[in-house]
């Protein structure tokens, strides 16, 4: 299994910016990708951000873009979210997440346990 640690959440006013950090540990496992994404309250989760580990591509979702910036770094396991701009509409609990294989297993998603993300007026 996977186990994702998440940092960097807290209160920023808008137009301020925000790094969250997730790190992946465990036995034996194989990243392919991993990516961000958010619930607001009363809303269901949206996707964020996801980078591919090998060919580093990236994806955002259309009300993030040109704002945020995710990154990975393969050594460490790690991916990051560098927010920008900042808005009242980005509050929300941001989560990480990986899909991996775990010791020759099949493809599995992975979630962390989200890090609280509050933007002020």
């Amino acid at each position: 299994q996977v186990q994702l640690a998440e940092s960097g959440g807290g209160l920023v006013q808008a137009g301020g910016s925000m790094r969250l950090s997730c790190a992946a540990s465990g036995r034996a496992f194989s990243i392919y990708a991993m990516g961000w994404s958010r619930q607001a309250p009363g809303k269901e989760r949206e996707f964020v951000a996801i980078a591919t580990w090998s060919g580093g591509r990236v994806n955002y979702a259309d009300s993030v873009k040109g704002r945020f910036t995710i990154s990975r770094d393969n050594a460490k396991n790690t991916v990051y979210l560098q927010m920008n701009s900042l808005k009242p509409e980005d509050t929300a609990v941001y989560y990480c997440n990986t899909r991996a294989i775990v010791g020759g297993g099949p493809l599995t998603d992975y979630w962390g346990q989200g890090t609280q993300v509050t933007v002020s007026a």
